[in-house]
């Protein structure tokens, strides 16, 4: 079933979101609101160096603190775990690994990586043992660096390796180096991408009980992947799942953050084995800049080769990865992903593209918001726009020749099968829609005043629907990636839908109850939606990121409850002697189609049927009760798309930019909620705004981290966020029912290329390259200068 057999109702509709009330007037719980009986709390000691080996570690003085229960240090952890930390994206197949445990065992690779670990009566008794714990160190020389890392006498992470690249793998397309030998024209551009973090408002916690007499493990964690994060915990733990069972209340942000598995849900458990209380480790602020995953940072290598025309013919690129001193629970996944999306929406018949993972003295390189995307648009953006101007076309007519035409669709990338899509037709609405507000006549009219306005547009890509799983293996995946759903109407008719995505602000709760409202025929209000327990929920394999919940969870959602109308329309048929073929469900009533007024029944009515009074009610041959499930394992991925197009206005005097207007031309297959769709957009935009223009984690020198505060890691706030506006087109995915795709990362993907382009149109007197990100006040006034310079002696 695709989009054009939905009938209209309540896909598409622009109602509330069911969880807002519960989140706007502080009735939801989060995991830091459990509290248990006996309860401890924990906290981490955490290395103060970059690179260094433990010559000892003295915890006596630390146990005889009142109120610590257990301390554990990194030889006892590895003793009690089964294995290390794991990895689920193994992608390249002879990959070096780094195999560590929660704790440090002998040496320590980043600074704020867990040495040891406290339990005690609370956490300030636990903060004050972590004072009385004595760690001797060698100091070893850091490798902060690419460069460091990739010196021919660089210090080695890992002594039994003989360098510091954990994996090199190539993936090639057509015939490259006949493309560039025969080329009219070859451009090359070489990016540096900073190092960035999700920032969620509520940060990683867990709270971990583990019950000696049965040999049971209940979890309550803050995480977006439930039923991988149990899986992954029985490996680690060597406990089997079924002794296990995690709940996730709501999530107060994930941005892809808390996907990863991390050492603290680890040493939270083995403490509660140890002590035999729960115990509840919560990560305040200062810890998460240095134990949250860091994401983003990559040096891009990327050339193009084209006819004179601008007709592209062949893409090489090198995606040089700066991973951190351990790989982090997607391994080298997010980019892998940069390198295998390189050449992003284009029709170019001849790519070589290589991805290169260097292990350097900083914090592990996990999950963020948009995963390998955002560095992939901005080499195939920024590379369009340099040969744009070696040309002198304007960039738009390249973007257009070069755009996979509507009718090469499916079409093969590198790795992938692109769905859909119309491309021309969302960057001419882009265009359009820019001429129409009238952004060229205000840059015009802002240059007779002395400013500096400018207008810059991208083109993306998204992945989505995250599947299937048995090619998600074969890639390298260590888990599966369908979603199961479950839908079930109780005695008295009331809709009850069962999932393993986990909610985290993103409107997932609406989303799966308006599919159901709508394919059941009842109100929105009818349908309650029950998430965040492995126990009592399906298995949802990937979990909720990928931008799949809406298009996987919706998907099967929507078979599940087409099959359960199915079974409510042949009880009523038979309670109202009338063929099902001839009736129709509308707010919960079912009634003769086209006989208004005529016998009808309740969806009560149909409970009581298949529940309580069965007798001359329910049809001979049908099963009692209301209930379906439906799995979803797709045949491909869905990828959606749009047009970027921002316009800024620049200081040359102080080199700030201020983003004026935003403007997103998107087609996510069918909407569902065009309210939440926007809302994600717009959010995702606003985090692709902190990633062009101020975001970005620092170390000095010697390897430690210099942004460890909002004082100095500076998101955007609402003062420097600008009206967003959405356009939507609909190119459905015709191999996940309801022709849904995601777009959950959409608005990270487009925005920092938009943005430098936009800059750079808002100097035209000037010359500029803008190759590196975040483009900070001090870096465009530098860049201002060179182009000054080189404008003057030419």
């Amino acid at each position: 079933m695709t989009s054009q057999q939905l009938p209209p109702g309540l896909i598409g509709a622009r109602t509330r979101r069911k969880e807002d009330p519960r989140l706007l007037t502080g009735r939801a719980q989060f995991v830091d609101d459990v509290v248990l009986p006996g309860m401890l709390e924990a906290a981490v000691l955490r290395s103060p160096h970059p690179h260094a080996r433990i010559s000892s570690i003295d915890i006596s003085a630390a146990l005889t603190v009142p109120g610590v229960f257990a301390v554990l240090t990194g030889h006892e952890v590895r003793d009690a775990c089964a294995t290390p930390q794991p990895v689920v994206w193994r992608m390249i197949p002879d990959q070096r690994m780094t195999d560590q445990y929660a704790l440090a065992v002998d040496k320590v690779r980043y600074v704020g990586q867990p040495v040891a670990v406290v339990a005690a009566t609370d956490r300030y008794v636990a903060e004050d043992a972590l004072g009385h714990i004595e760690v001797e160190y060698e100091v070893l020389d850091p490798v902060v660096t690419l460069d460091d890392a990739l010196a021919a006498d660089a210090p080695l992470l890992y002594e039994d390796w003989p360098d510091n690249v954990s994996c090199r793998q190539t993936i090639p397309k057509g015939d490259a180096a006949t493309a560039f030998a025969e080329a009219d024209v070859v451009v090359t551009e070489t990016l540096t991408y900073g190092r960035q973090m999700g920032a969620p408002l509520e940060t990683r916690g867990a709270v971990m009980s583990w019950d000696p007499f049965t040999d049971h493990l209940e979890c309550w964690m803050s995480t977006q992947s439930p039923n991988l994060t149990r899986d992954l915990l029985g490996e680690v733990l060597g406990l089997p799942v079924d002794h296990i069972r995690v709940r996730t209340p709501h999530v107060g942000g994930g941005f892809g953050n808390k996907f990863d598995f991390y050492a603290e849900e680890v040493l939270a458990a083995l403490l509660s084995k140890r002590t035999g209380r729960p115990v509840k480790i919560i990560e305040d602020r200062l810890e998460s800049f240095v134990a949250n995953a860091h994401s983003r940072e990559q040096r891009i290598e990327v050339s193009v080769a084209a006819k004179a025309d601008g007709t592209i013919t062949g893409m090489r690129g090198t995606v040089w990865a700066v991973l951190g001193g351990q790989l982090a629970t997607v391994g080298i996944g997010p980019c892998w992903l940069s390198m295998a999306l390189m050449a992003g929406p284009y029709d170019i018949p001849n790519v070589e593209a290589t991805v290169v993972g260097v292990v350097t003295n900083r914090s592990p390189y996990g999950s963020y918001r948009g995963w390998g995307q955002p560095k992939a648009n901005f080499a195939h953006e920024r590379i369009i726009e340099k040969l744009a101007h070696e040309l002198g076309l304007p960039a738009n007519d390249v973007r257009r020749r070069n755009l996979i035409p509507a009718d090469k669709f499916p079409y093969p990338s590198q790795v992938f099968y692109y769905d859909s899509g119309n491309y021309a037709d969302c960057l001419d609405m882009a265009e359009n829609a820019v001429a129409e507000r009238g952004w060229r006549k205000r840059c015009d009219a802002a240059s007779n005043e002395g400013r500096a306005l400018g207008v810059g547009y991208s083109f993306h890509i998204e992945i989505s629907a995250l599947g299937p799983s048995k090619i998600m293996n074969q890639a390298g995946l260590q888990h599966s990636s369908f979603d199961e759903e479950v839908v079930r109407i109780d005695s008295a008719g009331g809709v009850t839908v069962r999932t393993g995505l986990s909610a985290m602000g993103q409107g997932i709760e609406t989303a799966l109850a308006q599919v159901a409202a709508h394919t059941l025929g009842v109100p929105l209000d009818s349908v309650t939606v029950l998430h965040g327990d492995t126990q009592t929920n399906p298995f949802t394999g990937y979990g909720t990121g990928a931008s799949r919940g809406a298009a996987l969870g919706g998907g099967a959602l929507l078979r599940a409850s087409t099959r359960l109308r199915d079974k409510v329309l042949r009880i009523a048929g038979h309670v109202l002697e009338a063929s099902p073929d001839d009736l129709e469900i509308a707010d919960g009533v079912i009634s003769v189609k086209g006989a208004p007024g005529g016998p009808s029944i309740t969806m009560r009515d149909i409970g009581d049927a298949a529940y309580r009074r069965l007798d001359g009610k329910l049809p001979d041959g049908e099963d009692p009760t209301l209930e379906e499930r439906d799995v979803l394992d797709p045949d491909n991925v869905a990828f959606s798309y749009g047009t970027t197009a921002v316009l800024v206005e620049v200081d040359r005097e102080t080199g700030r930019v201020d983003v004026l207007d935003y403007l997103l031309v998107h087609d996510c297959g069918t909407v569902i909620n065009p309210m939440i769709v926007d809302g994600q957009l717009h959010g995702g935009a606003t985090q692709g705004i902190g990633g062009a223009l101020y975001e970005e984690i620092v170390y000095s020198p010697e390897g430690q981290p210099l942004t460890t505060t909002f004082m100095d890691y500076l998101i955007p706030t609402a003062t420097e966020i600008p009206r967003f506006e959405t356009l939507h087109m609909t190119t459905t995915a015709d191999h996940i029912p309801g022709g849904f795709k995601g777009m959950g990362e959409a608005g990270t993907i487009g925005a920092a290329s938009a943005i430098t382009a936009a800059i750079e149109d808002a100097l035209p007197d000037l010359t500029l390259h803008l190759a590196r990100l975040p483009v900070s006040p001090p870096r465009l006034l530098d860049a201002i200068d060179v182009a000054t310079a080189s404008k003057e002696n030419s």
